[in-house]
């Protein structure tokens, strides 16, 4: 990792304002602006990707890509109202409310995607948040997944700081909970809880000393100010979440945005623009991993690999992501091989980091 690399700059963003010396790349900043990050979103196409290659380059191996994969252990019955989740008890989507998965077949899922690559394990749970009583049986998971040697990340909504403390005690490596959208479109897919909520709960994840995963959706019928706002929101966290997961909407017939969105020109977001969110995230949070999660099956190689291009270094593999499809693992290694990449090895760069230093403060780094 080449932390010296990065060098404070001018804090207005223009189309002369890097060059192509690795000295003038930006600093590692929790202070972006919006019309700093709107005027990235709008470098020509190329002159983005590049400078994001850069920043890669600077802090991750370029040709490694990490490895997750991701287990519905709750299924269906949610309280909440997300607008693009098929899990709601508001959509009718057709999936049916399931109980805890038992502990052991949790482990066993572990073990097979371990043996297909698999650095991180994360596990999702249809809750609006924990009852305490499933604690135990949470608890008992990341115990049995980390003795495998995996990662651990969980998904379960709003936790109590009780319960981020038990998780941290567990050994939780990773807790996810998305931002979704701009503060701005929030109140426009959920209404049970609002934005300000979510924050909480990365506020409590943080104090329990776990790592953050929080990224969001694009492809919601949004407008570029609000891809604008979704990354600043994120960007302008006190420290930058160690993964930000970058989801291109599955319209699900059955939900609110699925059935709004279906047989329109909205229905799938350009793909160009797909790439220009990672491009941005990756230059404003440069030490983070930077995932493509949901809506990859629908995507081509080329755009993948653009990706890949402009600085997304993680993905989830498997052929299911909670309840919607995904490429699966043969199709990732055909691609892989394709285009010369291979699993990622060794610690993330936020981590590799507060490893050594004990801790992290500041935007992204200590």
């Amino acid at each position: 990792m080449q932390e010296t690399m990065l060098q404070p700059r001018e804090s207005t963003v223009t189309t002369d304002a890097f060059t192509t010396g690795a000295s003038a790349l930006p600093a590692c900043r929790n202070d972006w602006t919006r019309e700093e990050i709107a005027a990235l979103f709008d470098l020509p196409f190329t002159e983005l990707v590049f400078r994001a290659a850069q920043v890669h380059r600077a802090h991750h191996r370029a040709g490694e890509v990490q490895l997750c994969t991701l287990l519905s252990i709750k299924t269906g019955g949610c309280p909440e109202d997300c607008g693009y989740c098929s899990q709601s008890v508001k959509a009718d989507s057709g999936i049916e409310a399931t109980k805890l998965m038992e502990v052991q077949k949790v482990l066993q899922s572990a073990a097979q995607a371990k043996d297909n690559g698999s650095k991180r394990f994360c596990m999702g749970a249809a809750w609006r948040n924990p009852k305490d009583r499933d604690m135990p049986a949470i608890i008992a998971m990341v115990k049995g997944v980390r003795e495998m040697g995996m990662e651990t990340c969980m998904t379960l909504g709003m936790l109590t700081p009780s319960q981020a403390n038990q998780l941290a005690e567990a050994g939780l490596d990773y807790y996810n909970h998305n931002i979704d959208t701009s503060p701005e479109r929030y109140g426009e897919v959920i209404t049970t809880r609002t934005f300000a909520d979510r924050l909480q709960t990365l506020d409590t994840v943080r104090n329990a000393g776990i790592n953050v995963c929080s990224g969001g959706i694009v492809g919601m019928g949004e407008t570029r100010a609000d891809r604008v706002g979704f990354v600043h929101a994120l960007a302008t966290l006190e420290q930058h979440p160690e993964s930000v997961p970058v989801n291109a909407l599955v319209p699900v017939k059955g939900t609110v945005l699925g059935n709004m969105l279906a047989d329109t020109p909205l229905a799938k977001i350009d793909d160009i623009e797909f790439v220009r969110t990672v491009a941005v995230a990756r230059i404003t949070m440069p030490l983070s991993m930077v995932r493509l999660s949901a809506g990859r099956e629908s995507m081509s190689e080329a755009t993948q690999s653009l990706c890949f291009m402009a600085g997304a270094n993680s993905i989830f593999t498997g052929d299911k992501l909670l309840t919607a499809a995904n490429a699966g693992d043969d199709a990732d290694a055909a691609m892989f091989a394709r285009l010369g990449l291979k699993p990622m090895e060794g610690d993330e760069p936020l981590r590799a980091m507060k490893a050594a230093v004990g801790g992290c403060s500041g935007g992204c780094a200590a």
